[in-house]
């Protein structure tokens, strides 16, 4: 069964870090660009980050930038989120979503009809 299943959610303290994780099973996660959404209630699903592929280009909505870290390693088949300085308007589902870098290479990294496989998300609140 192909499937990306996210862990390392929870509740923290603005300020305070997690770091969540995006394992891959049944298929390996090479040539496919990882990304991070995150879909707050009412709202819609928005794009956190992404990696490629090659590991080295990465993307980060302006939101996150300077606090997010995204990085992955093949060998564990896993993509990692490392989220700093959290805080309440951080609090949201976080899903991870796998798409080919075959023939996407003009979408947008954001646009989540892109996506191959998603995983079934993680709750991350930030409160105190």
């Amino acid at each position: 069964q192909l499937q990306l299943v996210e862990s390392g959610g929870g509740l923290v303290q603005p300020g305070g870090s997690l770091r969540l994780s995006c394992a891959a099973s049944g298929f390996t996660l090479d040539g496919y660009a990882i990304s991070w959404f995150r879909q707050a209630p009412g709202k819609e699903r928005e794009g956190v980050s992404c990696i490629r592929s090659s590991g080295i280009t990465t993307y980060y909505a302006d939101f996150v930038k300077g606090r997010f870290t995204i990085s992955r390693d093949n060998a564990k088949n896993t993509v990692y989120l490392q989220m700093n300085s959290l805080k309440p308007e951080d609090t949201a589902v976080y899903y991870c979503g796998a798409r080919s870098e075959w023939g996407t290479s003009s979408i947008s990294w954001y646009d989540t009809s892109s996506y191959d496989y998603w995983g079934q998300g993680t709750q991350v609140t930030v409160s105190s």
